[in-house]
This record gives structure tokens, C-alpha cells and sequence, in this order.
């Protein structure tokens, strides 16, 4: 029974991790391989997780009507909401991407931060969306049904695993070929590309899109493993600045190490705050959790100091996949 809960714990680790991971890729995109300093995955982590709720989700009916307010509800197929947070997202980080690309350093950073945290207010305080703060809740899962709600968490866990392949391979294909090396050269030096004839505002844009519709992707898996989305998960400390932990101790400019960085500081996340309230003296338990953003700012500086590229380097050829 104990390696069952155990099993059954691992299972639902490696489906948020997994998640974590592509979010992960889609930062390494604009991060790693561009040099796009973006701060606000939130948004499109929000807007991910929304569009695809709203779209797989019917309207509610009966008694539930009268305390959710929903404005639309198309009940369509799981795949259908999928790619209308990646097509959402994508419009999204055009429109962000035309405004603020234009931008350098820190001062992309706040653009796009400000960015994630009108979306977030926004979806909190207009409630005829999607319900305001309250958020929405019973979002329909894939495949739901088709085994014992107990092993259900397998299924999704196959399903994650597919995106999460076919999002890397895909990547994988992109950075290998012309347009992956012109976003590096972007990212060592600008100057010189557009020298050498490139349009570097249009290589950019296009880096910020794709990026976005991965985080969109990965929004939409959250929200139907979840099964309940709320304003306030959207927060930029759990919505932004973990997943660039992530990518930092995994290695930025591979996708192997984006993946890689999502599982140990979802471990490090998930783990640390109970760990820590079983040993944290008496009176401080309930603080325990607070602690674990030191301990994972530790782990971080921990690997840089020893591997200042992370845990997994920029492979320094590849043009061969």
C-alpha cells in the first residue's frame, strides 16, 4: 500500500515537473537562444491555462450558474483547447513582442513584467470572464474515464510526456538549422547579423512567438491536470521567476538542461516545504514553507559556482542533430 502512495505521489511529481519542463523550453527559446530578457511568463502562462479552460469547458448550467459566471464555454475536444492557448499566446507575444522588442535590458524586463501582472489583475477583476477571483473549477480532463480514476494520473502523465517529446524534438530541429543559428548569432551580437543582411527584429518576434505558444501549451496541461485555475496562481514568483530558475540551474541554450533544471527545482519546490516543517523548531512550522525560497536560491548559486553554465552546458555545435 506504501509503494503505491509512493508510485501514485511520483506519478503526480513528474506530470507538474514535466509541465515545468516545457515552460522551461519555451523560456530557453527566447532566453537561451535569443537573449530575450522576458519577465512575464505569467502571462502567457495565464493565458494558456485560460483560453484552453474556456474553450474545452461548457457553459455551466443549473444551480452552478448562479455562482460561476463564464462568458463563453465551447465544449470542444481537449487537442481543440491545446492549440487555442498556443494560437492565443501567440497573438498575445505579437502584440507584446511589436510594443516592447524595441526595448533592451531591464527595460524588456519591466515591460513585460507589467504585462503579466495586467493579465493577472485583469482575469481577477472582471469576473464576467472567467469568473474573477474564485477562478474556475471541474475543468473536463483527457480521456477521463477510460481507466479507474485512481490510475487516471497515468494516463495524463503519457499525455504531458508526448508534448513534452514532441516540443523538444521540434525545438531541437528549429535551433539545428539556419533560423536556430541566426537566433544565436541575435543573442552573441546583434550588430553583426543584421550586418550580414538579417531582419533581427523579425527573428526576435518570431522567438518571442514561439516561445509564448510553448508557455501556452504548458498552460493549458496545468490547467486540466489541475483541474481548477485561479488569478492567483499566476503570481510572478510561481508563475515567472521559478521557471527561470529552472532554466538557469539546467543549462540555458539546451533543452536537455531546460528539462532537466524543471525536475530538480520541482523537487527542490515541491519537497523543501515539508522537509523543512518536520524539522523547523517548535512555533515555526507553518513558516517552514517560506524557507524554501532560500534553500532554492542556495541550490542555484550552489551550481553556479561549481558549473556556471548549469547542469547541462550550450552543446558549442549544432548544426547536427
Amino acid at each position: 500500500m506504501q509503494i503505491g502512495g509512493l508510485l501514485s505521489y511520483l506519478v503526480s511529481f513528474s506530470i507538474m515537473a514535466a509541465i515545468y519542463g516545457i515552460f522551461s523550453m519555451g523560456l530557453n527559446v527566447q532566453w537561451g537562444y535569443t537573449g530575450l530578457l522576458n519577465f512575464g511568463i505569467a502571462a502567457f502562462f495565464a493565458v494558456g491555462a485560460y483560453t484552453s479552460a474556456l474553450v474545452v469547458a461548457p457553459l455551466p448550467t443549473g444551480p452552478s450558474a448562479d455562482y460561476v459566471q463564464q462568458a463563453i464555454g465551447l465544449n470542444m475536444p481537449f487537442l481543440v483547447g491545446v492549440a487555442a492557448a498556443a494560437i492565443v499566446s501567440g497573438i498575445l507575444a505579437l502584440l507584446v513582442g511589436l510594443l516592447t522588442l524595441r526595448l533592451r535590458g531591464s527595460y524588456l524586463a519591466i515591460a513585460t513584467i507589467g504585462i503579466a501582472e495586467t493579465i493577472r489583475l485583469f482575469f481577477n477583476n472582471e469576473p464576467w470572464l472567467a469568473n474573477g477571483s474564485q477562478g474556475l473549477v471541474g475543468l473536463p480532463q483527457p480521456l477521463y474515464g477510460l481507466v479507474p480514476p485512481r490510475y487516471y494520473n497515468y494516463v495524463y502523465l503519457a499525455i504531458v510526456l508526448v508534448f513534452l517529446l514532441l516540443i523538444y524534438f521540434a525545438l531541437e530541429r528549429g535551433i539545428r538549422s539556419p533560423w536556430g543559428r541566426v537566433l544565436r548569432g541575435i543573442r552573441e551580437d546583434e550588430v553583426m547579423v543584421a550586418a550580414n543582411g538579417k531582419d533581427v527584429f523579425n527573428f526576435e518576434l518570431q522567438s518571442l512567438v514561439v516561445g509564448a505558444m510553448i508557455m501556452g501549451i504548458g498552460g493549458a496541461l496545468y490547467a486540466h491536470f489541475r483541474a481548477s485555475i485561479q488569478p492567483g496562481l499566476f503570481r510572478p514568483t510561481y508563475g515567472t521567476f521559478i521557471i527561470w530558475t529552472m532554466l538557469t540551474l539546467g543549462g540555458t541554450g539546451n533543452n536537455k538542461g531546460a528539462i532537466l533544471g524543471g525536475f530538480v527545482v520541482w523537487a527542490f519546490w515541491s519537497w523543501s516545504s515539508t522537509v523543512l516543517a518536520t524539522v523547523a523548531p517548535a512555533g515555526l512550522e507553518t513558516r517552514a514553507p517560506f524557507f524554501r525560497y532560500i534553500l532554492i536560491g542556495v541550490l542555484l548559486v550552489g551550481v553556479l559556482l561549481v558549473r556556471p553554465k548549469g547542469l547541462i552546458g550550450e552543446e558549442r555545435q549544432v548544426s547536427r542533430f
